[in-house]
């Protein structure tokens, strides 16, 4: 990826000084985030709660890919994949978290072209990652439940290894292609984003000429990274719960719904308001809207993964006793 980004934030460095020496439409490169918190009592609760909710992902997630790592019962095509997950999730929620922490604590809420550049950069490439890599693990589950005797072939290393090194570098380039684009815009209007981090739909409603165009393609992106893994999950699942409905265990019947009402309800959290918020018009979107989505497949989704997807398996629970003791 250093390639790539060197690239990117050389060519963000130049527009940086042209901007600050552009006539009389900035006189700054630097964006203000507006964010999440205000001064008052409330604020100050919801701001510690957001800061136990990032500690928490850090730490679960770190155990989780620890956990794969070490207990050679852990060593299949789910936990692979979850481990990369687990690797996405601590990378999102430290794009964005401690800059907020940093903001409120300090009571400045500036931040440079080139940061709010990465801050796309990133995000987006985590983003449309995790959207292919939840599509996958929700393939290697059909595959599993469905098809086991075919398990081992269907799922085998080159596979995974395929699946989850096609997410990130889908996503990386999916993610230099808009973060180029949607920052070559002039933003001549107000420097304030209402958002917590750089989001690409709240930074077109700086930008003083038309964005038509570039929305279509955020339009296209979303069907690629949204709609079609979202659709894909969906008939997965569909089709494990028509065999589950074969088994003859009430037991087994019982435990599948469970899990896989679960893994839907966390899918519909991070697809839900994701699609709501990058397939409208920007006409559509209102003031303050996208940053209270956006904290559901941002800092909310990070946290449930490894409880959903992982801590409540027996495998893993096991792993974790063996690495206590």
């Amino acid at each position: 990826l250093l390639p790539f980004s060197s690239i990117l934030f050389s060519t963000l460095g130049k527009r940086e000084k042209v901007m600050m020496g552009h006539e009389n439409h900035t006189f700054t490169s630097d964006f203000i985030l507006l964010g999440l918190f205000s001064s008052s009592r409330l604020s100050l609760v919801f701001f510690s709660f957001i800061v136990i909710i990032f500690i928490t992902t850090i730490i679960e997630n770190t155990v989780m890919i620890l956990l794969i790592l070490r207990d050679s019962r852990l060593h299949t095509p789910m936990y692979f994949l979850l481990s990369h997950l687990s690797f996405m999730d601590i990378l999102h929620i430290s794009n964005i978290v401690p800059k907020m922490v940093t903001d409120f604590l300090s009571g400045s809420r500036t931040i440079s072209l080139v940061y709010c550049g990465f801050q796309v950069f990133l995000s987006l490439t985590l983003l449309g990652g995790e959207c292919l890599l939840l599509a996958a693990m929700s393939y290697d589950r059909y595959v599993a439940i469905c098809h086991p005797l075919h398990y081992p072939v269907l799922m085998n290393e080159y596979v995974c290894a395929v699946m989850a090194g096609g997410s990130w570098i889908i996503g990386t380039v999916n993610s230099i292609v808009h973060t180029a684009y949607a920052l070559h815009f002039p933003f001549c209007r107000s420097r304030a984003i209402d958002h917590f981090f750089c989001e690409v739909p709240a930074m077109l409603k700086l930008s003083c000429v038309d964005t038509t165009l570039y929305e279509r393609g955020v339009y296209v992106s979303g069907l690629i990274f949204l709609l079609v893994p979202f659709s894909l999950i969906f008939a997965s699942y569909v089709q494990v719960l028509l065999t589950v409905l074969q088994m003859k265990s009430s037991e087994a019947r019982k435990k599948s719904f469970s899990t896989c009402s679960f893994h839907m309800m966390v899918v519909t959290m991070y697809y839900g308001p994701f699609i709501f918020t990058y397939m409208r018009p920007k006409s559509y979107h209102t003031p303050g809207q996208d940053k209270y989505l956006a904290i559901f497949y941002t800092i909310l989704t990070p946290t449930l993964n490894p409880i959903i997807y992982s801590f409540r398996n027996k495998d893993v629970l096991e792993a974790m006793k063996t690495m206590l003791k």
